[in-house]
């Protein structure tokens, strides 16, 4: 029983119920609040009267969920809440107090709606905390990005135009399978005719919902399948031996460069794909022992600049080496 309550703070806490719990029924509600079900149903009524839209539905398995497009009362956030959202946005180093920005004004709108009381401290951090820009993230068009999260849920192809970092672009029909946020940067993990691909959302130049469908596989893992192909299908083929143990590569070695397979002497070969040839060399640097390019004539030739870059670094090359 809620003593202090009145009618119009029951409701509140009635619809806040009925948010927490799509389903719930007026015997449920009217034991939370310590009332009949006959008040129950007079708060939900209330409810509807201020125009705040809660379906039922009749049966064993009925109960009150709350219509589309509802916008939440103020009382339903709590200081602490208000404060853990600005400081997601923040994390995800969004410019929260920027207009311009969608997020920041999006953001802006929600702390205004909530009084005086709520708002103090997550209006305080949202105009003087900075966050401090993440350079590996990079955050997708939201209007492709809704696109293709659309075409996941609906199980429909997509046409999407692509340029990779090399400056190479394509346009190619695909299953979307998933949306993947990894370490700052949106993926697409995708089947194409070429095989499993995954594209960064911010590098998709186009995206269009195709009419076909398709099946996604059973059991999908999503975030397991796109660390898998990660280092697949990209402009400039790579073939690495590395004189250290399978394990321990894995451990050193980003999955965006490829699958690391182990040789029968004990050692590792790395079979993947890029289309930054000097940046994969850069990361084959921390790979767990010497590395061998045998394969990528793109990757090699970067290797051979970089490595003689780093000779001049320490004065170590001869004559011979400077011609």
């Amino acid at each position: 029983m809620l003593p202090d309550a009145g009618p119009v703070s029951r409701a509140l806490l009635a619809l806040e119920m009925i948010q927490a719990a799509p389903g719930i029924t007026a015997e449920r509600i009217g034991e939370r609040l310590g009332v009949s079900e006959r008040a129950a149903r007079r708060y939900v009524g209330m409810l509807r009267e201020a125009g705040i839209a809660i379906e039922s539905t009749r049966g064993p398995y009925g109960g009150y969920r709350a219509g589309r497009g509802l916008r939440l009362p103020p009382l339903l956030f709590s200081g602490t809440e208000a404060l853990g959202l600005v400081m997601a946005v923040l994390d995800g180093h969004h410019p929260a107090s920027d207009p311009t920005d969608p997020v920041g004004s999006a953001l802006g709108k929600l702390v205004r709606a909530l009084p005086e009381p709520v708002a103090a401290t997550a209006e305080a951090v949202r105009r003087t905390a900075s966050a401090a820009p993440d350079r590996g993230a990079a955050r997708p068009d939201p209007t492709f990005t809704a696109t293709l999260v659309q075409a996941c849920a609906d199980h429909r192809l997509v046409r999407v135009s692509y340029r990779s970092e090399a400056g190479t672009q394509w346009t190619t029909e695909a299953e979307p399978w998933a949306i993947v946020v990894r370490h700052g940067r949106w993926y697409l993990l995708c089947r194409t005719d070429h095989g499993v691909r995954t594209y960064r959302v911010d590098r998709v130049t186009e995206a269009t919902v195709l009419e076909g469908g398709f099946r996604p596989p059973a059991g999908l893992d999503p975030v397991a399948t796109l660390e898998e192909n990660l280092g697949a299908g990209w402009e400039f083929a790579a073939e690495v031996v590395v004189d250290a143990a399978p394990d321990l590569v894995r451990r050193r070695l980003p999955p965006t460069l490829g699958r690391v397979e182990a040789l029968p002497d004990g050692r590792s070969r790395v079979l993947g794909s890029t289309s930054n040839p000097e940046w994969y060399v850069q990361q084959l640097a921390d790979a767990g022992g010497p590395f061998h390019v045998v394969g990528g004539e793109e990757v090699r030739a970067a290797a051979r600049t970089l490595g003689r870059r780093l000779l001049d670094a320490v004065g170590d090359r001869g004559p011979a080496d400077r011609g």
